[in-house]
């Protein structure tokens, strides 16, 4: 009997601590509360399932006693209720860490201008140190869960005497892997790519989207993902767009008649760069860089933007714009290649005394004699 009221009272607790942490999450999730604490909602997204399964081990765990079970199923009992605790506790630790970075990379996300850089770098450290941390978790709480079991425990001296041995045995057979681990490491506090950086890879050009410990995934133009080891980036030159500061200038190559009006054009241009919304107001120009061997002279425009995206955009619109301006107030600008007749060559002069055989083309007559054959008489 006192075993049956040991389980009911057992099993009251373990609700009641289900029932505490859903009182505890209707708090978080309240207006008032969450609207005033920024890690309210974060920790109610990521820490709720863990939270429950963490109450109620603790619950089963404090409540249980030896022998309610009998002797039999004890031992697998209390190691079964030791290893949930353990996987239940590393779980909501990781869920918890990854709700409070959530809230400083959802403030980091909406930095522009200046402070954008830094941003993005301390982004990239945080994600790539979390996932760090998650890692060692796992991987100490997978040890004493190994541990907790009395044979895997006495097997541990044993082990720890060839652990030099089986280090390097495992150094090599994972050195690919160890390599990324840290390379991942280097990219992240060396600053040499950030998340959102503007790179061309293997002239590809596009922006860091996810970057790991192992490997680095970059979202191109085209909505493709190129996914690439982390050691790629420390052993191959590759183009970062925005390594000191996200603005871009870009430029727009013009091949055009001689008669093109270049003050008229690089003052349309201006016009048409004051009145978009992508030009950053601060670099813009319009040059004759070059003749080309056919003829036709070469026009750059340069402009700058906040960012790659924009300035790609704003490349387009002005291309367009100055294409369709030349097109209806100077056609005769546009480029032509020309094509001239050579004047006809005048008749060669003919010595003196030479006259030309009538009816022969090609043959003359010297001096009122036959011309000679070139074949000789026998």
């Amino acid at each position: 009997m006192s075993s049956a009221v040991n389980w009911i009272v057992l099993v009251v607790v373990v609700l009641a601590a289900l029932v505490a942490v859903e009182l505890l999450r209707r708090v978080l999730r309240s207006r008032r509360v969450n609207g005033r604490f920024s890690l309210a909602g974060p920790v109610v997204e990521r820490c709720t399932w863990p939270g429950f399964a963490t109450a109620a081990v603790v619950a089963f765990n404090t409540v249980y006693a030896p022998g309610m079970s009998g002797r039999s199923f004890e031992f697998a009992v209390q190691q079964t209720v030791t290893v949930l605790l353990i996987a239940c506790v590393a779980w909501l630790v990781i869920q918890a860490a990854y709700a409070v970075t959530d809230v400083v990379l959802a403030r980091l996300n909406g930095v522009e201008g200046i402070g954008n850089r830094r941003a993005r770098r301390i982004r990239t450290q945080i994600t790539l140190v979390r996932r760090v941390a998650a890692a060692v978790i796992i991987v100490v709480s997978a040890g004493a869960m190994l541990f907790s079991f009395p044979a895997v425990r006495a097997l541990g001296a044993g082990l720890l005497a060839s652990a030099g041995i089986a280090g390097v045995v495992a150094g090599i057979a994972a050195q690919s892997t160890l390599s990324n681990l840290i390379a991942g490491l280097q990219l992240a506090f060396s600053d040499a790519i950030r998340l959102d950086d503007a790179v061309v890879v293997d002239g590809e050009w596009g922006r860091i989207e996810e970057l790991t410990l192992t490997y680095v995934v970059v979202r191109l133009w085209d909505e493709r993902r190129l996914i690439l080891p982390v050691s790629y980036f420390t052993s191959t030159p590759f183009e970062n767009w925005t390594r000191y500061e996200s603005r871009v200038v870009g430029h727009v190559m013009f091949y055009v008649d001689w008669t093109v009006p270049v003050d008229e054009l690089r003052a349309e241009l201006y016009r048409c760069l004051r009145e978009h919304p992508l030009w950053d107001q601060k670099d813009w120009t319009l040059q004759v860089t070059d003749v080309q061997a056919n003829g036709l002279v070469e026009l750059r425009a340069l402009m700058s933007a906040s960012d790659a995206p924009s300035v790609w955009d704003l490349k387009c619109d002005v291309r367009e714009h100055l294409v369709a301006y030349i097109r209806e107030n100077h056609p005769q600008a546009m480029p032509r290649l020309r094509v001239e007749d050579a004047p006809a060559a005048a008749p060669a002069p003919r010595k003196a005394g030479t006259s030309v055989r009538p009816g022969v083309p090609g043959q003359a007559v010297q001096d009122g004699r036959e011309p000679r054959s070139g074949i000789g008489r026998a």
